[in-house]
C-alpha cells in the first residue's frame, strides 16, 4: 500500500503538469506531433518549464531503479520493470542533452495517465478488505479502474504513441531535421519501449480472460507471485 501510494501521489502530479505543458500553454505538440522537431537544433535552449518537468522524471526513475531492485514487492515482471526504468531513464536523460525535449514531453504525458489509474485502482483492491471488514465501495471502484485502465493502456499507450510519438520521431524528424542526430538510438529506444506495452498488455489481456471465463472473482495482480513464492530473491539468486 505505501509503495502505490507514493507512485499515485507522484504520477499524479506529473500527468498533470504534463497536462498543463500541453493543453494550457502555446506548445502544440499534441494535436500537431511533427511540431516536436520544428526549428530544431543543436544547443538550443530548453525552455525552464520543460526543464522542471525533466528534472522531476529523472530524479524518480534514478530513484526507482533502485527502488524496483531493492525496495519494492518482487514481481513475475519486476526484470522486464527494471529494464523499462533503465529505459526511461536514458531517454529523458540523453534526449535533454541532444534537445529532443519537446518529443519527452509527449512520450511523458501518454504514459503517466496509465499509472495514474494503476495505482488508485491498486490502492482500492488493498482498502476493500481491512480492519476485518470488506469494503463494497472500494471493490467497486476498484473495478471501475481495472476497466478504465485497461482501455486507457490501448488507447495512450498502443494507439496514440504509435500514432503521435513514432511518427514524429520516425517520419517527420527526417523530414524537418535531414540527417538529425542519433535517429536510430533513440528510435530502437521508443520502439524497445513500445514492445514493453505490449508485453505488460498482455498481462491485462489475461487477466480480461481469466474474468471472462470465470476464473477470477475479484480484481487482483496476476503479476504477483503466489504466497509461498512472494518473498523477493536474494542477490546470489539474482
Amino acid at each position: 500500500m505505501p509503495e502505490s501510494a507514493w507512485k499515485l501521489l507522484f504520477y499524479t502530479i506529473s500527468w498533470s503538469y504534463g497536462c498543463y505543458l500541453l493543453f494550457f500553454t502555446d506548445y502544440p505538440f499534441f494535436y500537431d506531433p511533427p511540431s516536436v522537431f520544428y526549428d530544431w537544433k543543436k544547443g538550443m535552449d530548453v525552455p525552464t518549464d520543460i526543464a522542471v518537468a525533466y528534472l522531476l522524471q529523472c530524479s524518480f526513475y534514478g530513484h526507482s531503479i533502485y527502488a524496483t531492485a531493492y525496495m519494492d514487492t518482487w514481481r513475475k515482471d519486476s526484470v522486464v520493470m527494471l529494464l523499462h526504468h533503465v529505459v526511461a531513464l536514458t531517454l529523458i536523460a540523453f534526449s535533454y542533452a541532444f534537445r529532443y525535449h519537446n518529443v519527452g514531453i509527449l512520450v511523458l504525458f501518454l504514459h503517466d495517465i496509465n499509472d495514474v489509474q494503476l495505482e488508485f485502482t491498486k490502492l482500492n483492491v488493498y482498502f476493500k478488505h481491512r480492519g476485518g471488514v470488506y469494503h463494497r465501495l472500494n471493490d467497486i471502484i476498484s473495478n471501475i479502474g481495472c476497466l478504465t485502465f485497461s482501455v486507457s493502456w490501448f488507447w495512450f499507450r498502443l494507439y496514440w504513441f504509435p500514432l503521435k510519438v513514432l511518427y514524429a520521431t520516425c517520419y517527420s524528424s527526417l523530414q524537418s531535421v535531414p540527417n538529425i542526430p542519433f535517429y536510430f538510438f533513440f528510435n530502437a529506444l521508443l520502439l524497445v519501449l513500445t514492445l514493453m506495452n505490449i508485453y505488460w498488455f498482455l498481462y491485462i489481456v489475461l487477466f480480461v480472460a481469466k474474468v471472462l471465463m470465470g476464473q477470477v472473482h475479484e480484481v487482483n495482480d496476476v503479476r504477483e507471485y503466489d504466497v509461498e513464492d512472494s518473498k523477493k530473491p536474494s542477490q546470489e539468486e539474482r
